[in-house]
């Protein structure tokens, strides 16, 4: 899997409610109309700017805060390809993954707001074609790769009949 975008930079503690602000509870049944809000209260234009494909990059401890599943799910919907980050929040990594998007955990700070990336999920080599650098992240486990490709958990368990590790 090799994804390619521009770069949107976050800083360190982003949490679910940066991501998902609360204000837009009544959102949550109408997702891709909550997806138009998301990152608003971190960057008010985020999601007028970005481009299907691109990349959120932050600081430590993306994530933070509440389990709210919509935080991640409504970045898949407005079209990023891929979070990385120096670490995420646990639930909210697990959240991501189950949804089908793909978060990496590297040293972020040598990649700028602008940068045009170039990730092969599979190898986990982050190419930064702006820098002309190479970062690397640990490779994704099998499992997690399956899910991923086959768009998020539930959509992988209605497609195997159940989870597979292989």
């Amino acid at each position: 899997m090799i994804l390619k975008g521009k770069v949107w930079k976050f800083g360190d503690s982003i949490s679910t409610d940066l991501i998902c602000p609360g204000r837009y509870f009544h959102l949550r049944s109408n997702l891709p109309e909550l997806a138009k809000h998301v990152l608003e209260d971190a960057d008010p234009d985020f999601a007028k700017k970005m481009k299907k494909g691109d990349f959120v990059v932050g600081g430590k401890n993306f994530g933070l805060g509440s389990s709210r599943e919509h935080a991640p799910t409504i970045i898949k919907i407005a079209g990023v390809s891929a979070v990385l980050a120096k670490s995420f929040a646990r639930i909210f990594y697990r959240n991501a993954i189950n949804v089908g998007l793909p978060l990496l955990e590297c040293d972020t700070s040598q990649i700028d707001e602008g940068d045009e990336l170039e990730i092969d999920l599979l190898q986990g080599i982050i190419e930064d074609k702006t820098k002309q650098i190479k970062l690397t992240t640990s490779s994704l486990p099998k499992a997690m790769l399956n899910i991923l490709n086959d768009g998020g958990l539930v959509a992988h368990i209605e497609k195997h009949g159940d989870f597979k590790l292989d």
